[in-house]
């Protein structure tokens, strides 16, 4: 099997730091999602009404978008090089830079993304105490944009590591078995949850997503970072200061007006409105058309679904090109939502959840894999940063905006416009991914290599 002759032929201690970050990743993603089918029937039960859900659980994107520049940089540069670089006051950041030291010791010496894997940890032990605790809109609010720096901060930090990890042949490989700790955690946590939700109680489900959180926070601390990647990155960090005509290093604006970056995030927006959508009104609209389906057998189903295809279409997409399985992801997003938006039966609801989830696991990973593709080691946590925002924003806007239209149009209409931005997503991937529309055509079905990416990268 070639899952297990490729990590089988990795140096030992690189396959055991990837293990241990595959399992700080599995506890973090069933953190999280042991919330999504629960999070909202939570906050309908204690009085909020459906547009003040879409408030509160968009809030999540408004925390991950905030946080996604800032953590994005730290992880190419470290704290250290972060600090002195700021416009903080120069005693403050001396200050900072001393107490770090002792709380993180080598660590704030280099480039970490190990720094923002412990942020992203700790926040997501921290965050569902909020919810025990208030129950005011504001409150709920701010704390569901605190608990978004978690993933921001984590998928920030994990994707370039494993990119770091990863022999420039096999980046779409490991980037897709790596990324199995999500389908996992979301086959795990929102089935966990709806079972806590039904035979427990709201406060044993907060305390099993802190439990999960801490777990992978103790497991972010025996991360190690590969010294020779470190070194080369301060390398480049210091050829950065001191002649910076000599850096290939491009800023957040050069990267976000750069069209091989702009066009994977105006894609992701759009289907991060998609997912916004999903996850804040799903289990609201099977109440609403009163199937009896436990809302955690979807994600259960979605993940059993992104598991097996990213199995195969990382390694796959070494070898084809990224574009043709960018484009089937999206197809597949389409579909799902069209199936949705006719529902009548659980049946068609699993059948939506595997397109969904086939969707989710073709698409993260692979677009991840095409961005690395286009960038060198010290800015690739500002190119994820960039690209990933823009699935940010599009879960942001997804609740708030469109739990407006609930009232006048019903549920199914939001599942109705969700097809129609997955098939918008496809029409501006195929027209624009690459140098040219009929170059963009041919990379969108496989055809023809990406123009954008970098040599020996």
């Amino acid at each position: 099997m070639s899952l297990i002759k490729t990590f089988t032929a990795m140096e030992r201690d690189k396959l055991m730091n990837l293990l241990i970050l595959f399992l700080c990743a599995l506890f973090f993603w069933i953190s999280i999602t042991i919330l999504l089918p629960t999070l909202p029937a939570y906050l309908q039960d204690i009085g909020a009404t459906a547009r003040q859900i879409g408030f509160i659980m968009g809030c999540f994107a408004i925390g991950l978008l905030g946080s996604r520049v800032f953590l994005g940089k730290l992880a190419d540069e470290g704290l250290s090089h972060f600090l002195k670089n700021s416009r903080l006051n120069a005693h403050i950041t001396k200050l900072f830079i001393k107490l770090s030291d002792k709380v993180l010791g080598e660590l704030i010496n280099y480039p970490s993304r190990k720094i923002v894997i412990l942020i992203g940890t700790l926040v997501s032990t921290t965050a569902p105490i909020g919810y025990l605790l208030f129950n005011s809109l504001p409150n709920l609010m701010v704390v569901r944009a605190f608990h978004g720096i978690s993933i921001a901060a984590f998928t920030t930090g994990y994707s370039a590591l494993v990119v770091d990890l990863s022999p420039p042949k096999q980046k779409g490989e490991l980037i897709g078995y790596m990324s199995l700790a999500i389908p996992i955690g979301m086959a795990v946590g929102p089935t966990f949850g709806g079972f806590l939700q039904e035979y427990a109680n709201y406060q044993s489900l907060f305390l099993v997503c802190i439990s999960c959180g801490l777990t992978a926070f103790i497991f972010a601390f025996y991360i190690k970072e590969l010294e020779s990647v470190k070194q080369k990155q301060q390398n480049l960090l210091n050829i950065d200061n001191s002649t910076k005509s000599l850096s290939p290093n491009r800023g957040f604006t050069q990267l976000i007006l750069n069209r091989s970056f702009s066009i994977p995030a105006i894609v992701l927006l759009l289907i991060g409105c998609l997912f916004g959508v999903l996850v804040t009104f799903l289990p609201l609209y099977i109440r609403d058309i009163g199937l009896d389906f436990n809302v955690g057998l979807f994600y259960a189903a979605a993940a059993i679904a992104s598991f097996s295809v990213r199995l195969i279409s990382g390694r796959a997409s070494d070898k084809y090109g990224r574009g043709l399985f960018i484009s089937g992801s999206i197809v597949c997003y389409a579909i799902s939502m069209i199936l949705l938006s006719m529902t009548q039966s659980n049946n068609v609801l699993l059948l939506s959840a595997i397109l969904e989830g086939m969707g989710a696991g073709i698409l993260v990973p692979i677009t991840l894999a095409l961005i690395s593709d286009r960038c060198i080691a010290t800015e690739r946590g500002k190119a994820f940063a960039v690209c990933i925002s823009g699935f940010d924003v599009g879960v942001a806007l997804g609740g708030p905006v469109f739990g407006s239209l609930i009232l006048p149009f019903g549920y199914r209409f939001l599942f109705q416009l969700t097809a129609m931005m997955a098939i918008m997503a496809l029409v501006i991937f195929v027209t624009f991914s690459n140098k040219s529309i009929a170059k963009s055509w041919r990379f969108s079905l496989g055809n023809a290599p990406d123009l954008y990416a970098l040599k020996d990268n």
